[in-house]
Formats: C-alpha cells, structure tokens, sequence
C-alpha cells in the first residue's frame, strides 16, 4: 500500500472553463508550492473564472481564515462606498469632523489637519499602533483615543507609517457616519457579491470593529472582493458596489513603504511582478490578495497566520509563486491572440 503525506491530501480543481481559462495549465506549479510550508491556500481566477485552486495540508478555499492586514483594504473599500454616497465629504475631509470628541485635551495642533485620506494612506503622521506597540495599544481602555493620543513623528501627509490605529479610526468613522456597525455596513454594502463574507471580527471595548486586524474570511470570499476591483467596482451581476473613480484612487500611489520600496495606495500596495504591474493586500503571516489588471487575474493565497511572512522570505516566496502565475496566464494569452480568426 502506498502511503500519502498529509500534505498530499489536498484538493485540486482545474476547471473545464472557455476560452483563455481552459487552456491555462497550473497544477505543476501549485504542486511545486507545496514545498511552501506555511501556504493554505491558493486560488485563481480569470476574467472572474476560477481556474484552479488548491488547499494544502488539509485546508480548503471554503474556510475562514484570519486575513489580518489584509482587512486594511476592506475598510477602505467601505470607506470609498460611503464617499460615494455623500455619508462622507472625500479623501480631504478633516477627521476632526467625526472624532474630535475623542481628541485629548492637550492635543497636538497637528491633529485638527488630518484628513480620511491621510489614514487611508497610512501618513497620519501620528506614531504607529502596528509592530511592536500593537500589543499596548490593545491593552488600553479605549483604541480610539489610544491612537489619537500618539504623539507625530511626521506632518500629515508625510512619510508612510503604516499603523493599524489609523486603519481603525475609519472603522469609528464609519461607525458614526452609516448609523451601524462596519460589519453591518460590509454586508449590507457588498449584498450583492455572492460570495462575499465576513465572519468573526475583532471589536475594541467600545464595540468598534478592528479596522485592520482580526478578521475572518474565506479565501473564496476575499477572491470575490477582490474581483469587485478588478472589474472597476462591479458585483457579479453587474450592479455597482464601488465607484470607478474610487478603484482608480486606490490604486494610485501616494507614498511607499521603507520596509519593501513598495508603493501604497488606499490600502493597496503597488509592484511590479513577473513583468506586470500588480495592486495587492497583504496581512501577516502571508494572507495575499493580488490583481492583475492587465491579465484580468486575481489571485489569493492564505497561510498560516501564526508564521511572519516578511522576515523569513515567505513572502518574497509568495510573490515569486505568484510571478510563476502570471508567466503561465500571460504565455496562454500570447498563444491565444496569435490565433488566426475563423
């Protein structure tokens, strides 16, 4: 009898698509991502078909997981459906409107001139929340005020410091401005995304939802929100969740990280892969949302979210898996459009 690893007990479904998808062959390579050990997942989807995705060690696509940071980019998205329906002013509005009753009492002159889409970009300017100070600020009796009471190490609108109290701020604003909670809102907002969802979901003492962390979605659902940029702010059916003008803000650079020389939108980062230029979200551990504009790709890899990502090379690993990806779509695509019509 032949013993299989508990490894090689995985489901891998290559589906008989049209087109461009049913000619695109990936199971060596998410084969060969097996040798990956923290990776959970990966999906893969063309022009909104899924082409092939693959569970390792026992996980599947279906089951939720915490996507961390990755949830950075899910409130953004909630923060541009509520510009786009006049819940909130714009990028430039002054934080002030919404939270100064939590501003503390020797504040910072600073503070007054932040605006959503400084926390949007992460150039609050205040000191983060994120690293090694997440556990602290956690621990306060209430992460609102917590965040607003950092001290600056830069001007709004300077350098990126990548903090998820700022990321939270807009779950308070939101909070405030749709009359409910921001799951409620994510629901209520992306109903018509089938396959969207959110389950468990971190709340702060107050009963603000973690803007930012701690959130639980399949990655069947994080592939269906991504999805919904990738085709301009579309749902399935064709009925808008997101304004185009706002996918295209997001994905415009306004800043980039120090740590990878990455560029950052609204929640986005920005990179060139494997030739291509990709927008993706990225949560600790190695939980990957990319898209592909110019592929109409969308990709989602999972993976433990216990194990860093970024100081032991995971997700260079990850992006690197992804480049195999985008070279073998891109090859099909070369071989499609050199076909003669008939």
């Amino acid at each position: 009898m032949t013993l299989i690893r508990p490894a090689l007990l995985a489901a891998v479904f290559l589906l008989p698509l049209s087109a461009l998808a049913q000619e695109v062959d990936l199971a060596p390579i998410l084969e060969n991502a097996e040798t990956l050990e923290p990776l959970e997942t990966v999906m893969v989807a063309v022009d909104g078909k899924i082409i092939a995705e693959r569970g390792y060690a026992g996980h599947t696509v279906d089951e939720p997981t915490n996507i961390k940071s990755a949830s950075k980019t899910v409130v953004s998205a909630l923060v541009g459906i509520a510009i786009d329906k006049g819940l909130i002013d714009g990028v430039d509005q002054k934080i002030s409107d919404f939270l100064s009753d939590d501003f503390p009492e020797d504040a910072d002159p600073r503070l007054n001139d932040v605006t959503v889409g400084n926390l949007l970009s992460m150039q609050a300017g205040l000191a983060p929340t994120s690293g090694p100070n997440y556990g602290r600020w956690v621990a306060s009796r209430n992460w609102v005020r917590a965040a607003l009471d950092q001290p600056f190490e830069t001007d709004p609108g300077g350098r990126m410091l990548y903090s998820t109290g700022s990321t939270h701020l807009l779950s308070a604003i939101l909070t405030e401005v749709g009359g409910e909670s921001s799951l409620s809102l994510a629901r209520d907002w992306f109903g018509a995304v089938d396959d969207f969802g959110i389950g468990g979901w971190e709340r702060d003492p107050q009963g603000i939802y973690l803007g930012g962390n701690q959130m639980a979605m399949s990655p069947r659902s994080l592939l269906a929100f991504g999805e919904v940029y990738r085709t301009g702010g579309l749902a399935p059916d064709g009925s808008r969740v997101l304004s185009a003008e706002w996918v295209e803000q997001s994905w415009t650079e306004r800043t980039d990280s120090r740590f990878t020389g990455d560029g950052y939108g609204y929640g986005w980062f920005l990179r060139e892969i494997g030739g291509e230029d990709v927008r993706y979200a990225w949560g600790y551990g190695g939980q990957m949302l990319y898209i592909v504009p110019s592929l109409d790709l969308t990709v989602v890899m999972t993976s433990d979210e216990n194990s860093p990502s970024a100081g032991n090379g995971h997700r260079d690993a990850l992006h690197a898996l992804l480049a195999e990806i985008i070279g073998a779509v891109r090859s099909e695509a070369a071989v499609d459009t050199s076909q003669p019509e008939t």
